[in-house]
């Protein structure tokens, strides 16, 4: 999914019914062959906190955050209660009233409370609404796709879990036709003998969106794969105008990092030690909710992407970059 402004994310086939080659396996979610079934209890309750306030980030689209104060987490009153967005583009093509990210709380009136389980799955795994529609990829399905049925299961249990909130919103009105789309070209290679740490640093890298955001995008757009994990996307909003960091191993990116740093950077939203803030936009404030091990794994697998020179720099004076054809910091490095 490719956005021009406003919020990376920031989510098959036309249907995928089993798990991807070589994701973690899941456990059952399903009652039988019928329809999914999000079974409520404690485990899945707790898990799916984990997911939604961690690497799926879901309350960065899904509330009012709070980018100038509150570090991008929902304004109080908000959680899961949906926002209209902005000023936003797809591809050059704007959004007169707005784009909607809907109210996902248990409200039956102007929320997701008559939503079914199988209608919750649809919706995060395969781009379908609730009413049938598809899903315009702002939601990042793309993404959740390769979610097991045991974290759909366990984030659907927390999300109704969540206190209902009465927020009508409208429905977006779209200046063109919604087609689903995958985004296989999105799909971060996952190397061949992968450890089982590499392996589970390539399912949170995917649930978080990660790519997404730190890859550069061309002119109409479309997402500059040969550049994947090279920063360079470039993000205007509540949060400011900035571009996506390099995060591949590059000594343009973050070869100077180890895993101590890593984990540093995500828990106190200072990078390279310490030295530079983190834009708010980045959802360090939702990843630092994950534990050391899973940021270890996606440390693992970062390790493992192919190396982009990419000199970006937010502190530097904007030049022209030949790379991905914008101005940005230290553009003229590359």
């Amino acid at each position: 999914m490719r956005y021009v402004l406003l919020l990376p994310i920031v989510w098959m086939g036309l249907v995928l019914t089993s798990a991807p080659k070589d994701q973690p396996k899941s456990i059952g979610a399903h009652a039988g062959a019928g329809e999914f079934r999000a079974e409520p209890s404690p485990e899945r309750l707790a898990r799916g906190r984990y997911m939604v306030e961690g690497p799926a980030h879901c309350f960065e689209c899904h509330s009012e955050p709070d980018f100038k104060n509150g570090l991008g987490q929902p304004r109080p009153g908000t959680k899961g209660a949906g926002q209209i967005i902005k000023n936003e583009a797809y591809n050059g093509e704007p959004f007169p009233d707005g784009l909607v990210c809907p109210n996902i709380t248990p409200d039956k009136e102007t929320g997701a409370g008559t939503w079914t389980d199988a209608q919750f799955e649809r919706a995060i795994r395969h781009g379908i609404g609730h009413d049938g529609r598809q899903l315009m990829d702002y939601m990042p399905y793309a993404f959740f796709r390769s979610m097991t049925d045991e974290d759909v299961a366990s984030v659907i249990v927390y999300i109704r879990s969540l206190p209902a909130i009465r927020n009508p919103l409208p429905k977006t009105k779209m200046p063109f036709e919604v087609k689903l789309n995958l985004h296989p070209e999105m799909e971060a290679a996952l190397p061949p003998h992968a450890t089982e740490q590499v392996r589970r640093g390539w399912y949170l890298v995917r649930i978080a969106q990660c790519n997404d955001c730190h890859t550069s995008a061309d002119e109409k757009g479309n997402a500059q794969t040969e550049l994947m994990f090279g920063g360079g996307q470039r993000l205007v909003g509540a949060w400011g105008d900035v571009v996506s960091a390099n995060i591949s191993t590059h000594s343009s990116g973050i070869s100077h990092y180890d895993e101590a740093m890593f984990i540093k950077t995500i828990r106190t939203g200072n990078s390279s030690g310490g030295v530079r803030e983190l834009n708010h936009l980045m959802p360090f404030s939702y990843f630092r909710n994950m534990t050391d091990e899973d940021l270890k794994s996606i440390f693992a697998f970062l390790q493992t992407v192919k190396p982009v020179k990419h000199y970006v720099d937010n502190s530097e004076p904007p030049t022209y970059c030949r790379l991905c054809r914008q101005n940005h910091g230290f553009g003229d490095k590359n």
